[in-house]
């Protein structure tokens, strides 16, 4: 007779699942608030490359909130500061 699989088996795949899509939009945020930061010290670069790459970095922590796995005051404070610093960086050129 076969064994029977219990549904704690069964939520704890689910969750490994769900954990491990978390972990893939987290990563995806970080790397993009970083490759905003790299862009945007940079001396050689233009303000229309990191203009680009602030709002790939907003549609990114947007996504992460929406589904819940960053909080919404989270993102709001992570684009503030994002938008504060590339407009220092803007009024000092």
């Amino acid at each position: 007779m076969a064994k029977k699989k219990s549904s704690a088996e069964k939520r704890h795949r689910q969750s490994e699942v769900r954990r491990m899509q978390n972990k893939a939009v987290k990563s995806a945020v970080r790397t993009s608030v970083k490759k905003f930061v790299t862009l945007a010290q940079k001396k050689d670069t233009g303000i229309t490359e990191s203009e680009a790459a602030l709002k790939e970095m907003v549609r990114k922590i947007d996504t992460a909130a929406r589904k819940g796995i960053i909080k919404r005051n989270a993102a709001a404070r992570k684009k503030s500061r994002m938008q504060k610093f590339f407009n220092s960086l803007k009024a000092a050129q």
